[in-house]
């Protein structure tokens, strides 16, 4: 399904003119004020580079004999960054049925690479469903897609409005 998704995010690309320019430039330059490197750029190397200034930012020097375990474990963690270096999206999930319960923590932040499929995971996990396929997720009233990225859905569904993403789930209704 990630290549559908691709799909769908070149034809916006396309559709919008300057879209895709103003996107990676708004990432560079928020990458830049952080002091970090644009993910994506440096190809290869980009984890034990990182590794590297770290351990000299902290002004310490490690040596390979002392530290193969923890530095394994910290490369291992860099690697399971669980999309925290994503572009992120804030969504509110409300519910808006007297079928299902509301969820205790309705703010959610992740990524924009997270896809509706993805928060019907969470949602039913939450409420201890029997599957996720119970669900549907709305924004604006009209159902999402399941491989529909966040990032799509802020783009075409959310265009001009603030963040947090609103978005309502409720039981899935079969058409007859």
């Amino acid at each position: 399904f990630a290549s559908h998704d691709r799909t769908m995010q070149d034809i916006v690309y396309k559709l919008v003119p300057g879209l895709q320019e103003a996107e990676m430039k708004k990432q560079r330059e928020f990458y830049h004020k952080l002091g970090m490197e644009v993910p994506g750029d440096v190809k290869g190397e980009t984890c034990s580079t990182k590794q590297h200034l770290d351990s000299h930012r902290n002004g310490e020097t490690k040596t390979d004999e002392n530290s193969n375990k923890e530095t394994s474990e910290e490369k291992q963690e860099e690697d399971n960054d669980y999309h925290r270096s994503d572009e992120q999206v804030s969504i509110c999930l409300e519910c808006n049925s007297s079928k299902l319960r509301g969820l205790k923590r309705k703010w959610i932040r992740c990524s924009a690479q997270a896809t509706v499929l993805h928060l019907k995971k969470f949602i039913a996990k939450k409420l201890n469903l029997s599957s996720f396929n119970e669900l549907d997720i709305l924004c604006n009233e009209e159902i999402l897609g399941k491989d529909h990225t966040l990032k799509f859905v802020v783009v075409t569904r959310w265009r001009f409005k603030k963040a947090p993403l609103l978005l309502h789930y409720r039981p899935k209704m079969d058409l007859l």
